[in-house]
């Protein structure tokens, strides 16, 4: 892992992310300067500087559709969908960017330029792919020790269980771990490997955790049973300076005003399906627990019928919930009906990225089941956010708590790096409709 803000990023897939930055530079300043235009002394410049706002687009798209997720680099199927839907968008971007530029009509030296930036990018991702998945295992394989209860450490593979340490000892010293190319010893439970052995895996190349430590720095979530009653004094989200905040309120003004102003054509087209789809208002308002536990309106799209709660009773949505209207059902697949929590970010009660904003009801009751969930409102909610990048729909008590897992790592490790890395996943979970109902 390697460790950028706060946030363990893990060390091959920042190298296949450089490594791609690097190949998609060179791969289009080629392209460029092999014939044409830019083959010449004054095209030079030029060109490089194109092939080098050519990786950091290609890069940020790269990002945003998935292409550095760890099940999507060493699946097939996954990469190729992801990278017809980056390559759609960068060609989409690409158009756009010339016809801003220069107006109606593409000039020979355009075309050039559009053609070498998209098989540039297409070649080097291609070659880098390629050579990543000759030099790296299929998946990060680990060992469990231990008689603890083994919890969820997808996408990582448990290639051995094994029921006590001197079992390890003995799998150490016969080399099977080296030859199994394992990454990591996990011990289930909170009790952590006796010293000696911790060195003996060290010594093997070997990280060593106990299931809260892989949880945090492997799984990128926090094992609520693990946390001590004090923790948040240590978190990020806890010592934010009036610099930062300033910085964070600036940040979330720009990007809900872009959202609103981007949208308007179709927030207006929605307004009027809305309008022809069902009796009863466009916009639906409720009650939600922000910053400090302080409640305030939220602003969404209506995609319920109107006495989708008769008698007041709070209830979570569910698959195919009936209560959903037919313009409701695709506003929620594209996540339409959440663009006016722009105007509660405008208005100070959200933020852009934060944990999902819960309904009173669901917070009183989560509250006294699961340990720490008032510990969330330390920040405020976000549009989107870590939990809802990592975790489909909560429908359950155990869907919060799994959510309240990702929601703490976001307020120990906050940081604006992870913010950006959480929008760029946000348009991947849009775009493949993950986790709606």
């Amino acid at each position: 892992m390697t460790n950028l803000f706060g946030h363990g990023v893990r060390s091959e897939l920042l190298a296949l992310c450089l490594g791609e930055a690097g190949a998609i530079f060179l791969c289009v300043l080629a392209l460029l300067v092999g014939a044409g235009p830019f083959g010449t002394a004054e095209g030079i410049g030029p060109a490089m500087l194109l092939a080098a706002l050519t990786a950091c687009v290609a890069l940020l798209v790269a990002g945003a559709v998935g292409l550095y997720q760890p099940n999507t680099v060493h699946g097939l199927r996954s990469t190729l969908l992801a990278g017809l839907a980056g390559t759609t968008i960068l060609l989409l971007l690409a158009v756009l960017a010339l016809q801003f530029t220069q107006g109606e009509g593409i000039s020979a030296v355009q075309r050039h330029a559009l053609v070498s930036v998209m098989l540039g990018t297409a070649l080097a991702i291609l070659l880098t792919r390629l050579g990543f998945a000759l030099l790296r295992p299929p998946l990060r394989r680990v060992v469990l020790v231990g008689q603890g209860k083994p919890g969820s450490y997808q996408p990582f593979e448990v290639t051995l269980a094994l029921p006590v340490e001197e079992a390890l000892s003995q799998a150490l010293a016969s080399g099977r771990l080296r030859a199994w190319r394992i990454w990591a010893v996990i011990a289930p439970g909170s009790t952590p490997l006796p010293p000696a052995m911790r060195d003996s895996c060290a010594a093997a190349g070997l990280q060593v955790f106990t299931d809260a430590e892989f949880s945090e720095q492997g799984l990128k979530r926090l094992e609520l049973e693990s946390l001590p009653a004090g923790w948040l004094g240590s978190a990020k989200a806890a010592h934010t300076t009036r610099i930062e905040a300033a910085a964070r309120r600036g940040f979330d003004i720009a990007v809900a005003g872009a959202l609103l102003l981007l949208t308007l054509p179709l927030l207006l087209l929605t307004m009027l399906a809305i309008k022809i789809d069902s009796r009863g208002p466009i916009f639906y308002r409720q009650e939600r627990i922000g910053l400090n536990n302080r409640p305030f309106m939220l602003f969404k799209f209506r995609s319920m019928v109107t006495d989708a709660e008769a008698g007041g009773v709070a209830r979570w949505a569910i698959r195919g919930d009936p209560r959903v209207t037919r313009i409701g059902r695709f506003l929620r697949l594209t996540r339409i009906d959440e663009i006016p929590q722009a105007i509660n970010v405008l208005r100070g009660d959200m933020s852009v990225v934060g944990p999902r904003p819960e309904r009173p009801t669901f917070v009183a009751q989560l509250g006294e089941i699961i340990p720490h969930y008032h510990d969330r409102a330390i920040v405020k909610p976000g549009i989107t956010g870590w939990a809802q990048v990592n975790y489909p729909y909560g429908a359950s008590v155990e869907d919060a708590r799994m959510k309240l897992s990702y929601d703490l790592y976001y307020v120990r490790r906050r940081s604006l790096l992870l913010d950006l890395l959480i929008l760029l996943a946000t348009v991947r979970v849009v775009l493949f409709q993950e986790g709606a109902r």
